[in-house]
């Protein structure tokens, strides 16, 4: 019945904590489990002790516990024993290797981290590692769809470079940004290319002398009336919101309907899907050729909603909203969507496998074989694990300051209530600063 259980489900008293605020009891009972530091669940050990150390302002605990992250990633190989007994119970017996957002997540995570201890050159080597796993999903899919660019990381880059006064490299980055928010990320995710991001653009082409460029985003923006402006100091805000959704499962049936040359072929007409199933010998064909319906399960994501819709800052009786710059939840949704030919792949083949074996020892022991079909039935499972402490949704906003005392409000509404913040910063003539607000509340 334990292996039944979500992932969720099984580490509910960490999940409880974290949702609930209570960060040190999240990261105490964490550190319980120091089994998973080694176990078959260590990335996610890594990225969540990383994330509450950031998250409690530990930066560099955090970033040691993200590095391990990172490197895990890198290092990742399959251990083909667990790989192949998985097919005979259920994906969970293997290593979780992580979603290749989760590992994008990481780099950007250890970014942020830099940024506030004042770190701008070690920041962009994050920024340059998440470049490189970019180029790596880019040849990991063959789909003319697939999520192969990101917008925020340029995005990102931009802010970076933008902080040490490079301007000629923000521009560029942000030009890559904008083009990617327009081209990928309005199709793929509905989110446009953010207001602040249109300002950045232009006033790094005006600060860079490209006289060209600085004329051509204003028209194209409908910016003609915009002056760039360069304040004393600067405060890059970024909001968590949320939470990233978790996974579930669903199951669906599929009828094997025999084919010749050692070919099966599963197919559930309602969903149109079909696939065949090539077998090694007629004698797997005959074991088989009795069974009429498999039940496979998938992985699927279950979204946490929502409960802040929009949050502003207030500096001077001026107000600046935050926007989105990165949908983490479609994300997520998007990048399994690419890969479900081949969970249904795995999945169909993880039960042709089961069915193969129960028949096979029926022929043997009725009884033995009976016995083997009621496991396979009960641990016929998707794998249920994700990184589920991580932002539903990433936004920002940039806000001048003076050099001095600067008093800030942060309110965030909701449908049914209003809060508010105030944060009071210390900032020197020039200095750009970074602040991060996570908000852990969700729709239920």
């Amino acid at each position: 019945m334990i292996s039944c259980a979500s992932y969720y489900q099984k580490n509910f008293n960490f999940n409880q904590a974290f949702e609930r605020g209570d960060l040190r009891g999240a990261l105490t009972t964490l550190e319980r489990s120091n089994g998973d530091s080694r176990g078959r669940n260590r990335f996610l050990y890594y990225a969540n002790m990383g994330l509450l150390g950031s998250i409690l302002g530990d930066y560099d605990e955090s970033n040691r516990w993200l590095e391990k992250a990172f490197l895990f990633g890198e290092d990742y190989r399959l251990n083909y024993l667990n790989e192949a007994a998985s097919y005979l119970t259920n994906p969970n017996f293997t290593v979780y290797r992580g979603e290749d957002h989760e590992h994008l997540m990481v780099l950007y995570l250890k970014a942020i981290n830099y940024l506030k201890m004042n770190k701008p050159d070690e920041a962009l080597v994050e920024c340059r590692r998440l470049s490189i796993r970019l180029n790596q999903l880019s040849d990991k899919y063959v789909s003319e769809q697939k999520f192969q660019r990101d917008a925020f990381v340029h995005t990102l880059m931009g802010i970076i470079y933008q902080s040490t006064r490079d301007y000629n490299n923000a521009f560029i980055a942000y030009r890559n940004a904008a083009e990617i928010y327009e081209s990928d990320y309005a199709r793929m995710f509905a989110v446009a290319i953010p207001e602040q991001l249109k300002k950045d653009l232009i006033n790094t082409a005006f600060w860079t002398g490209f006289q060209d460029e600085y004329e051509y985003y204003k028209a194209k923006f409908c910016f003609e009336s915009y002056t760039p402006a360069s304040p004393e100091s600067e405060l890059v805000f970024f909001w968590h919101n949320g939470l990233t959704p978790v996974k579930g499962e669903w199951s669906i049936n599929f009828v094997m309907t025999p084919q010749g040359d050692n070919v099966v072929v599963f197919h559930n007409d309602d969903m149109n899907l079909a696939f065949p199933f090539p077998l090694e010998s007629d004698k797997d064909k005959s074991d088989l050729s009795s069974l009429k319906v498999f039940r496979v399960a998938f992985p699927r994501y279950i979204e946490r909603p929502l409960y802040f819709q929009s949050a502003a800052l207030t500096i001077d009786n001026v107000k600046y909203p935050l926007e989105i710059a990165e949908d983490v939840n479609k994300v997520a949704f998007y990048s399994l969507k690419q890969r479900m030919l081949q969970e249904f792949t795995k999945g169909l083949l993880r039960a042709a496998l089961e069915k193969v074996t129960e028949q096979s020892l029926r022929k043997e022991d009725d009884r033995l074989g009976a016995v083997i079909g009621l496991v396979n039935a009960v641990t016929e499972k998707a794998d249920t694990r994700n990184w589920q402490t991580l932002p539903h949704s990433i936004y920002y906003a940039r806000i001048p300051l003076h050099e001095g005392e600067n008093k800030i409000n942060f309110q965030l509404e909701a449908s049914d209530r209003v809060a508010d913040h105030s944060f009071t910063y210390q900032v020197k003539k020039g200095q750009t600063l970074f602040h991060t607000f996570s908000s852990l509340e969700r729709r239920y």
